[in-house]
């Protein structure tokens, strides 16, 4: 991918897998935006894609104001003249069961992930309407946000929000050119070592191990770096034709996440009281009830690298 003439923006990226976007957008010619709320973070993340030869500066901004997503797009602006793409990505997590989570733990994370994303959208869009030259919203979701996961009421909310966005601004921001898509992420990173499913292996990634081929398929878990390509597609011209979708990636594994659709009606002249409901339950649509939480795939006790 050719990105030489594209400006991108990636909040979030002074580490994990902000980071590895901003990178590989740089590896690929695009000049980056680098966004952290901490200024030696951000700038030291900025001085690692200069020091390889590609094209960064630092702004330290916590989204979630009208304010920081405003200031994003001026950054943008007024050190490399344009702006082609943003990457959503900035996060936190406050992970509690509902009964212990707070009001605070709630705001937090809607604050910055479904807020954030939604007011650095915004600003991209007016951008890009008034540029009328196209552009890239590309906002982060998670598995969580497709299939809900314990203890991560706020998150997964957040998360199933930025989808719901993702397929409303892809109809909306249409005609201007504008492509909008979701990721759905797996990766080795502060937020995954959390999982007590997948700590291990992000334990064993920093021990200096790689990820067994099995977990890096049959888990989609890998590397940060093992997500990035995607961005960078979704950053280029190449996927013109690509919006309005959630895309997954994470180890050896690239999936098409499916929208939500009814997968099985039934009728009653006259309309429904709660005893007929009752009935079609047990005889016809209960029969189709769906699965939820984050399945985790068998893994072999002894796996091979």
């Amino acid at each position: 991918m050719d990105l030489n003439d594209k400006v991108a923006i990636v909040t979030g990226s002074g580490r994990g897998l902000g980071l590895s976007y901003a990178q590989a957008l740089a590896a690929a010619g695009a000049a980056v935006v680098v966004n952290d709320v901490s200024e030696d973070v951000a700038q030291t993340a900025a001085d690692s894609i200069t020091a390889a030869g590609g094209r960064a500066v630092a702004h330290t901004v916590a989204v979630g104001t009208e304010e920081a997503a405003a200031g994003l797009v001026e950054c943008a602006i007024s050190e490399f003249g344009r702006l082609d793409a943003v990457v959503t990505n900035a996060g936190i997590l406050r992970d509690k069961v509902l009964w212990n989570m707070t009001a605070e733990d709630f705001d937090a994370v809607i604050a910055v992930h479904l807020r954030g994303t939604f007011l650095c959208a915004r600003e991209a869009v007016r951008h890009f309407r008034n540029a009328k030259e196209g552009g890239r919203l590309i906002l982060a979701g998670s598995p969580a946000g497709q299939r809900g996961n314990f203890g991560q009421t706020n998150y997964a909310a957040a998360k199933a929000g930025i989808a719901a966005m993702a397929r409303t601004w892809a109809m909306e921001c249409a005609k201007a050119g504008v492509t909008v898509n979701a990721i759905i992420p797996n990766a080795a990173t502060a937020m995954t070592e959390t999982i007590p499913f997948l700590a291990p292996y992000v334990e064993d990634l920093k021990a200096g191990n790689p990820i067994p081929s099995v977990v890096r398929r049959a888990a989609s878990f890998g590397t940060a770096e093992d997500v990035a390509g995607l961005v960078v597609y979704l950053a280029s011209d190449a996927s013109a034709h690509v919006t309005g979708q959630c895309i997954g990636i994470g180890g050896d594994r690239l999936a098409m996440w499916s929208h939500p659709a009814e997968i099985a009606s039934a009728f009653h002249d006259g309309g429904w009281r709660a005893d007929d409901i009752a009935e079609a339950f047990d005889s016809s649509i209960g029969e189709q009830l769906q699965t939820y939480g984050i399945a985790l795939p068998q893994i072999p006790t002894t796996v091979n690298a």
